[in-house]
């Protein structure tokens, strides 16, 4: 059991912006691809954002691309999601994720999960 831990979650108008937080034990978070999932209300979770081990690489879905910016700080073994322009349909919870040494947007390849954190965006 790795414990990922989601903050930073709220409801926000249309047009406004959040930043999510996730924090991971040091012998997990350093090592590994870090990524953002999210679970709409009666949907699919799907990819978000995905960012490499030191930070040099990091992926999108297309859907978030131009608004939404991931990071990391090693250091302090938190992983974050600068999200503007948010738009209603960003609505959903969102989790944060390891894959190892993975790129992928695949959940079934995913080793931990955080247990979410909701984001409403209101119209």
């Amino acid at each position: 059991q790795v414990d990922l831990v989601e903050s930073g979650g709220g409801l926000v108008q249309a047009g406004g912006s959040l930043r999510l937080s996730c924090t991971a034990p040091g012998r997990i978070f350093s090592s590994n691809v870090m990524n953002w999932f999210r679970q709409a209300p009666g949907k699919e979770r799907e990819f978000v954002a995905r960012i490499s081990w030191n930070g040099d690489s990091t992926d999108y879905a297309d859907s978030v691309k131009g608004r939404f910016t991931v990071s990391r700080d090693n250091a302090k073994n938190t992983l974050y999601l600068q999200m503007n322009s948010l738009k209603p349909e960003d609505t959903a919870v969102y989790y944060c994720a390891t894959t190892g040494t993975i790129y992928t947007r695949h959940t079934d390849l995913v080793n931990y999960w955080g247990q979410g954190t909701q984001v409403t965006v209101s119209s």
